[in-house]
């Protein structure tokens, strides 16, 4: 049991209500309900009686309440008695990013944000890097990991935390690809393995048109972590975010090409709805991520 359960029951107690009690930590009444039976089950009693209105502490669960608010309050007094800053803020909120962001920079973050906001719950779902900005445009996320796109909705904010090249790869062991040892590359011959879409797939998409060349597209696959393995493989050539490569359990089987002119980097970044961005907890989420910025935290783990 964690303490952000422990805050769940002692909002429970407070509103006696599912509803009530559910919108006030920004979670659905079926979350806390489960919630609250994964504590039953644990404690190995029953805290409340759900076919009251309101509902009802049992004897178990007013021994519990207490032992909640003890527990949260020594646990608040020792992160103040070694220098950190406690907020009561509390609440949840959901963020989407890709995987690769989920175990690089985006640790350090949510760590952080925890230390100082311990009753906020952080929902994190992953996926292809393409749903980032669309979740935030609908609403479906709170705050997304995203790489900033070219023209950026008027309704969107975006705070950009580090640059990731975008780069061309191929497998370690040439080989396979024998067009790439000629002094002078034949672009319009090499097996490409692209991103079905997305940004990465415009700026390369645009490369190639500048040069009046019509790619040779081996595969169009979701997802940049499945290039770099595609490409490990000898399928052909990718192209995927810097940040992506130096966290692919496959870099060391593949190999940079240096490609002139260079792709325009991501500046990958928060996004979220600018509306939303009045939100105690957007807000605390966004201020962290900028003092983190400052002090080049997140550049020293890239």
């Amino acid at each position: 049991m964690d303490y952000k359960d422990l805050q769940s029951f002692l909002s429970l107690c407070s509103h006696l209500h599912l509803g009530k009690a559910s919108e006030e930590l920004h979670m659905s009444p079926s979350t806390l309900s489960r919630r609250l039976a994964r504590m039953e089950e644990e404690v190995g009693a029953t805290l409340l009686i759900r076919e009251t209105s309101p509902l009802s502490l049992t004897h178990a669960g007013e021994q519990f309440r207490r032992h909640a608010e003890n527990t949260l309050s020594d646990w608040q007094q020792l992160k103040r008695a070694v220098g950190v800053e406690v907020s009561d803020l509390e609440g949840s909120l959901t963020l989407f990013c890709t995987v690769t962001a989920s175990y690089s920079f985006l640790a350090d973050l949510l760590t952080r944000f925890r230390e100082r906001y311990p009753r906020v719950e952080l929902l994190v779902h992953t996926g292809d890097a393409a749903e980032s900005i669309p979740k935030a445009e609908s609403g479906e996320a709170d705050i997304v990991v995203a790489a900033r796109p070219e023209q950026l909705s008027e309704d969107l904010s975006f705070k950009t935390i580090t640059p990731s090249p975008l780069l061309f790869i191929a497998p370690k062991n040439l080989s396979s690809l024998p067009l790439l040892t000629q002094a002078e590359i034949d672009w319009g011959e090499v097996p490409m393995v692209l991103s079905e879409s997305g940004l990465a797939r415009t700026r390369v998409d645009r490369w190639f048109a500048a040069r009046n060349i019509r790619p040779n597209i081996y595969a169009q696959v979701s997802g940049h972590e499945a290039i770099v393995s595609m490409v490990a493989l000898g399928a052909g050539v990718g192209v995927v975010p810097e940040l992506v490569l130096k966290n692919s359990p496959m870099s060391a089987r593949v190999r940079v090409l240096a490609v002139q002119p260079e792709l325009e980097p991501f500046a990958v970044g928060l996004c979220a709805r600018t509306e939303r961005l009045q939100h105690p907890l957007l807000q605390a989420i966004w201020n962290v991520s900028a003092a983190m910025d400052n002090t080049n935290t997140l550049t020293a783990v890239l």
